[in-house]
């Protein structure tokens, strides 16, 4: 491990990641460059920015990183019966990638147990061009054809970046998860990178593993065919149709 983290040229590589500090936990290295193809070389490396408005970028890799492993998803009694609810009702619908820059905006809206935001300005253009790549994705929950609950991720080969999620209904980041879970589950997804550790995210399956084993699952998995992400909409068993045009979304 390092004493101070590595300070980064645009196109210079990330150092190893056992070099990461352990005060604070995890910081790897910081830059002044934020693009598309940096994200690239971080997250194949098993690095996220995080870091607030006026910093440098700050690159992260903890040790240890929660993760979830999708058949460990756990589901509530009354998670299960909301889920049941949500299906029967066509009030709700569940989409992909048919709202990603509105989902990161929501997600970086203030909330009432922080004093600000890391999903900066810069941060939702840079992740934006991204998605317009391919890369980044959003899964939506609609009610009556408005927006009211998202999360938005990173996708490398059989496993998923969970980056951030909002809700404006009880239980919608855990209906949008649920209905992701099933998604990646269908198409192989192997890891779900939740980041950093909650009692929350436990509480839903997720465990802490140590950063050399996330490092050796991203080495293999990151290999295996990525799901079919698209413009869709998302059926409770992780299928999907999708949608030749999109919808006129309101607000």
């Amino acid at each position: 491990m390092s004493e101070q983290p590595a300070w980064l040229m645009p196109g210079e590589p990330f150092p190893p990641l056992d070099q990461a500090m352990t005060e604070p936990d995890g910081l790897l290295a910081i830059s002044l460059d934020l693009s598309t193809a940096r994200l690239e070389a971080a997250y194949r490396q098993g690095v996220f920015p995080w870091y607030s408005e006026g910093q440098p970028v700050l690159w992260w890799s903890p040790d240890p990183r929660m993760v979830l492993f999708p058949d460990a998803f756990r589901i509530s009694t009354s998670l299960a019966k909301t889920l049941r609810k949500v299906a029967r009702d066509p009030a709700f619908v569940l989409r992909m990638d048919t709202a990603f820059a509105r989902v990161m905006r929501d997600c970086s809206a203030p909330r009432p147990t922080q004093a600000g935001t890391w999903i900066t300005p810069t941060m939702q253009g840079v992740y934006g061009a991204w998605h317009e790549e391919g890369r980044a994705h959003s899964v939506e929950l609609w009610h009556h054809e408005q927006l009211v609950a998202g999360l938005y991720g990173v996708s490398l080969g059989a496993v998923f970046f969970g980056e951030s999620m909002f809700t404006r209904i009880r239980d919608g980041s855990k209906i949008v998860l649920a209905y992701l879970v099933a998604f990646l589950k269908r198409h192989g997804v192997k890891l779900i990178d939740c980041q950093q550790q909650t009692p929350h995210l436990a509480s839903l399956g997720a465990a802490a593993i140590s950063r050399q084993r996330f490092e050796a699952h991203l080495l293999e998995w990151q290999q295996d065919p990525a799901p079919p992400w698209q413009a869709a909409e998302l059926h409770p068993d992780g299928r999907f149709t999708p949608l030749l045009a999109l919808p006129a979304l309101t607000r």
